[in-house]
């Protein structure tokens, strides 16, 4: 996951950049990604630094790096005053975290499961921040956006690490949304295996999502396979599909499922394009709901 990313890519950022109290924080970058959809710029008082990294962001560096960035701890975040913290990592599960005790309203957004559970995310967040048009807004277009069409092929998505997200992973749901049979089903992989090379090899997939660079010991990883990708020509499709892909849900999916999309038969592209525009309209027409009692949930 991406918390596993070195310190050293944080050396560069600028955490001494004044954090304006009585504003919005966030130290998780997927927040960060829905954050720069739906709130207005002056809300925002800090960003992850994993958003001012261009190995780590789910946002444009030219938006991330208007904010100032702010790290994990809960010294940090108490330290900036803010009207609202918004984290991934800072819950305890012994009652409350340091930042709830010093006053400071929090909300911990986890790791959703399905694409249902990033919507009602976002909507959590929209509503936390007064911006409940907006997240809905985002929330139409990941609708539009992961619209499904008939399957009609079968695909992995095989990340530089190796790694193939199976069953019961978001992006499973995406890929079968978007017209695919995950074939590490087929291969007997678990939510998140390891793919052998050998079993690429004696049975490939139609298509293979794969990214096409990396860093350090995955970009040597990455390198041994797509020699063995190369003798695979004529037997599977190989499309670029970054890892950074893979980084978060939100507004991410929309971009995903647009990569996915892309590899489909003119005819069902057109289908899934008509269907677009109606679900548009039919979101533009719709009435926005009203938060149920006990809040969106996650």
């Amino acid at each position: 996951m991406r918390w596993a990313l070195p310190l050293i890519l944080l050396a560069g950022c600028n955490q001494s950049a004044a954090i304006a109290p009585g504003k919005i924080v966030s130290n998780n970058p997927c927040i960060d990604a829905i954050l720069a959809e739906i709130a207005d710029p002056d809300q925002i008082g800090a960003v992850s630094l994993w958003s001012h990294q261009p190995q780590s962001s789910s946002v444009s560096l030219a938006w991330s790096r208007r904010f100032p960035a702010i790290g994990a701890s809960a010294e940090e975040v108490i330290a900036a005053k803010p009207v609202l913290a918004l984290t991934g990592a800072l819950a305890t599960s012994g009652g409350q975290s340091p930042v709830s005790r010093a006053g400071i309203a929090e909300m911990t957004i986890g790791v959703p499961a399905t694409i249902a559970e990033s919507k009602a995310q976002i909507m959590q967040i929209a509503n936390a921040i007064g911006r409940r048009a907006e997240g809905a807004d985002l929330v139409a277009r990941i609708d539009t956006a992961t619209k499904a069409v008939p399957k009609h092929k079968t695909a992995i998505i095989w990340q530089a690490s190796g790694f193939v997200p199976g069953r019961g992973t978001i992006q499973d749901e995406m890929l079968g949304r978007a017209g695919y049979i995950n074939a590490s089903q087929l291969y007997g992989l678990k939510q998140w295996d390891m793919l052998p090379l050998e079993t690429l090899v004696r049975n490939p997939p139609d298509i293979i999502f794969s990214p096409d660079r990396a860093d350090g010991e995955d970009a040597r990883s990455l390198a041994a396979r797509q020699q063995v990708l190369m003798r695979l020509k004529g037997r599977t499709k190989v499309v670029t599909f970054p890892d950074r892909l893979l980084f978060c849900a939100g507004p991410g999916m929309i971009e995903t499922m647009r990569v996915l999309k892309a590899q489909l038969p003119s005819r069902l592209r057109e289908e899934s394009r008509v269907g677009e525009s109606q679900l548009q309209l039919s979101a533009r027409a719709r009435p926005l709901p009203a938060p149920p009692a006990s809040g969106w949930g996650v």
